[in-house]
Parts: structure tokens; C-alpha cells; sequence
């Protein structure tokens, strides 16, 4: 399966922001941000202008990383948002935020959307009572996000009891602190979705 292997960190100095794709490590004195905030290579002290599709190419470009998705996966989200009933921008955000890892992540059973990722892979999410290892998967209201018998008895699981409520919870999930399990009660709002993107923009860039 293809991903991204690359430092993590260089994408948020290329978009000169936090896309705050390592966890806890992004608020820390750490972050590359903070020590080093100027974008990688070398650098021109010569400003240069960025033209409108180099805009809309910026913005779809920190949706992708922001998300940890491949230029082909995030196509294809696109796409089905733009087949479904509704405002394209609405339906891709939600698309977005509703994916298995994500749901994971925004629920506070890891420290990052990357971790979630792997949590997924290595057999440890279950999905409604069954083993769920695609991190893809489009949730619905009502599913629920558990611990397989191998996830509990890893010591990650120990590791989210640590940290778990220290990032404010979204609406649309409910999470239960004693058993670490959540629970889909909604669909996110607009507010509700920490997305440092313009998706306007990359409706635009995809129009084109």
C-alpha cells in the first residue's frame, strides 16, 4: 500500500503553517515550526507572486497531507462528493472526516491521524463488533469504534488511557472514558471540522 515516507514535518514548513500531523509534538517547543519555521531548501530572498491555481493547488495540496491521503485516493473522494446530492464542499469535508482513521483520531484513541492510520492496520479498531484493518472506511451515524482482544492487550492501549481527554472531543462522536470505545452520533458540522483548508479553492482546482 502506498503512503507518504517522507519527514512529516517538511510539508508544514512548505505550507509556512501547522498542519499538526505528529500529535503532542506539534504543540511543543519541538515542533520544527517553532525552531525552524522557514520553508525547506534553499532559500531566495526574492518574493514571488503565486498565481490562483497555484492557490487552489496549495490549499487541495495541505487537504491531502492534512489527511494523510494520495493524490489518487483523494481523487477518488473527490469525486464521489461531487456524484452525491448536496454542496461538493460539504460532502468532501464530511467524506473526509468520517473515515475510519480519522474518526479514530478526532476521538482521541491517538495522538495524530498518521498514528490512527497504523492503530487501523495492525488489527487493533473494531468496527460494530468486527475486526476492522481499512483505514478508508466511511463511517455512518450510529457505528461503533472498539478495541479488538489484541488491541487491549497492547501496550498502546495502556498509552490512550494516559492522554485520552486531553484534546476536546467533537460532537459528533461520544466517547466512552472507561471502556475507550466511541461511538458515531451525527454527521460533523462545519464548525466541528478542524480543517486548515479552503475547499472551495479545491473545487476549483478540480473543476478546472
Amino acid at each position: 500500500m502506498a503512503r507518504y515516507n517522507d519527514a512529516v514535518c517538511r510539508l508544514c514548513r512548505r505550507n509556512g503553517e501547522k498542519l499538526f500531523l505528529k500529535g503532542e509534538r506539534c504543540f511543543s517547543p519541538k515542533c520544527a515550526m517553532e525552531r525552524r519555521p522557514t520553508p525547506p531548501g534553499q532559500r531566495s530572498s526574492r518574493r514571488r507572486k503565486v498565481s490562483d491555481r497555484g492557490m487552489q493547488l496549495r490549499e487541495k495540496q495541505k487537504a491531502r497531507q492534512t489527511y494523510g491521503l494520495l493524490e489518487r485516493q483523494f481523487r477518488r473522494v473527490y469525486k464521489e462528493a461531487v456524484r452525491r446530492n448536496g454542496a461538493t464542499g460539504e460532502n468532501l469535508l464530511t467524506m473526509l472526516e468520517m473515515r475510519l482513521d480519522n474518526a479514530v483520531y478526532r476521538a482521541g484513541l491517538s495522538e495524530s491521524r498518521a498514528q490512527a492510520r497504523q492503530v487501523v492496520l495492525h488489527g487493533h479498531i473494531t468496527l460494530n463488533g468486527h475486526k476492522a484493518n481499512i483505514p478508508s472506511i466511511e463511517l455512518e451515524s450510529g457505528d461503533k469504534i472498539g478495541w479488538s482482544v489484541r488491541g487491549k492487550r497492547s501496550k498502546f492501549f495502556e498509552m490512550v488511557k494516559q492522554w485520552q481527554g486531553a484534546r476536546p472531543v467533537p460532537g459528533w462522536i461520544h466517547v466512552d472514558p472507561a471502556s475507550l470505545e466511541g461511538e458515531v452520533i451525527g454527521l460533523p458540522a462545519r464548525g466541528e471540522i478542524d480543517a486548515r483548508f479552503d475547499e472551495n479553492l479545491i473545487i476549483e482546482y478540480y473543476s478546472r
